[in-house]
């Protein structure tokens, strides 16, 4: 089972007195954004921790085949990259003593060094939430580019340093495993029309909108989210994916490849489908609170989805 990779077990041999085997306790430490803790949207819609997110689902495996296991959870709702290193989150800041997240994680990696045998990040996907806006109705969303391109350049600047001293703090015998990340944008082709086209795109660093697509609204640097952007969102999902990557690759960090366990990049639509909705979308209206009209719209996951992320971990845990 996954837990032979996920913990260290240090156990005591029955001495000549005829005493009982001894085991320390181990630990599985989870680090990362809203979708380490589960954040879901409750019945009116505000987001909550659960006791249901990707690392409790994980946890509640791995504990089977060892119940010496404890999950230290250690993520913070809202973190990204900068945050995670440098704080500056009030709720999060206080969770870690006014200290940083990473900072956190070094402290207990030391505080229970040779006893830590898996580690899980999720980390990245919020240096961009707030580049979308009117996700609630309205005029339909928009994309502003500048935010997209500023969490592009944080997220390639910022992983290596993440990644480096997680594996120096944990060691190099300690599994560390991050992931990938599914679009939840994609879903915003179906909550509204977006803005008409009035102005050429400006000068950008990052992806760019397709050609053949809607142009810039009234807003220098936003563009209207609709159907016509589905390019543009995938090419920014492509260059964050790579960043982790390549970033974790580094320092012998696994990525777990939840890009393609929500086949965020297939774009077909099935033969048999019921929706006539191509199968990334589906797969974000059934794995997220996108399309949930009472609760949502809402990025993260719901049960189904968790466990999806669950599985894609818990196949580089083993």
């Amino acid at each position: 089972m996954a837990a032979a990779a996920a913990a260290v077990l240090a156990t005591g041999c029955a001495g000549g007195d005829g005493a009982e085997p001894s085991t320390t306790q181990s630990y599985y430490l989870s680090l990362g954004d809203s979708l380490t803790v589960g954040i879901q949207p409750d019945g009116n819609g505000t987001p909550q921790e659960t006791s249901d997110g990707y690392t409790d689902i994980l946890y509640r495996t791995l504990y089977d085949a060892d119940s010496t296991l404890q999950h230290e959870r250690m993520g913070c709702g809202g973190e990204d990259t900068t945050s995670f290193l440098g704080g500056g989150i009030p709720h999060c800041d206080e969770q870690y003593g006014g200290t940083s997240q990473i900072e956190a994680a070094e402290d207990f990696l030391s505080g229970h060094e040779g006893r830590v045998g898996l580690v899980t990040l999720t980390i990245g996907g919020n240096n961009f939430t707030g580049c979308v806006t009117g996700l609630d109705g309205g005029a339909g969303p928009t994309v502003d580019t500048a935010c997209v391109d500023d969490g592009l350049e944080r997220v390639e600047s910022e992983i290596p340093e993440i990644a480096n001293r997680l594996r120096t703090a944990a060691g190099p015998g300690t599994r560390i495993v991050a992931m990938t990340y599914y679009n939840p944008f994609l879903a915003a082709q179906l909550l509204g029309d977006g803005a008409e086209a009035s102005e050429e795109p400006g000068d950008s660093d990052g992806p760019a909108p397709p050609e053949d697509g809607p142009r810039l609204g009234e807003a220098e640097g936003e563009l209207p989210f609709d159907a016509g952007l589905v390019g543009y969102a995938t090419d920014v999902l492509e260059q964050l994916n790579e960043s982790l990557r390549s970033g974790f690759a580094a320092e012998d960090i696994a990525v777990a490849d939840v890009e393609s366990a929500f086949g965020s990049l297939d774009g077909e639509v099935p033969a048999d489908s019921a929706t006539g909705l191509p199968s990334n979308l589906q797969n974000v209206c059934d794995l997220t609170w996108m399309c949930n009209t009472d609760q949502g719209p809402d990025i993260h996951t719901n049960q189904a989805g968790a466990r999806v992320i669950a599985a894609a971990f818990e196949e580089l845990a083993r």
